[in-house]
């Protein structure tokens, strides 16, 4: 802790004089470290993306075949009606009211 407590205490022109000196020292390895730090960067993002698709494939339910259902057994003739066959609908009593 004792290090971020002087870091606080530097003022504008001592912040200027140390990357000045940072430059003087590392200018010409600083394209390589930033050649490095951006094909780190995009392989980290090809990562996370390659992860986030088998996420995403995991989740999506996968294509099955419905499950088989047998034929349904004819169990008699088949009678259809249709309201032009003539037959008139009954209506239908009113229930009672609850007491």
């Amino acid at each position: 802790m004792l290090t971020l407590g002087l870091l606080q205490n530097l003022n504008a022109w001592e912040i200027i004089l140390i990357l000045a000196l940072g430059l003087l020292l590392f200018g010409r390895k600083l394209p390589e470290v930033g050649r490095s730090l951006g094909r780190g960067i995009v392989e980290f993002k090809k990562g996370l993306k390659g992860v986030e698709e088998e996420v995403h494939a995991a989740s999506m339910p996968q294509n099955q075949p419905p499950a088989y259902r047998p034929p349904l057994q004819s169990g008699g003739a088949d009678v259809r009606v249709s309201r032009a066959d003539g037959a008139e609908a009954t209506p239908a009593k009113p229930s009672e009211p609850a007491n």
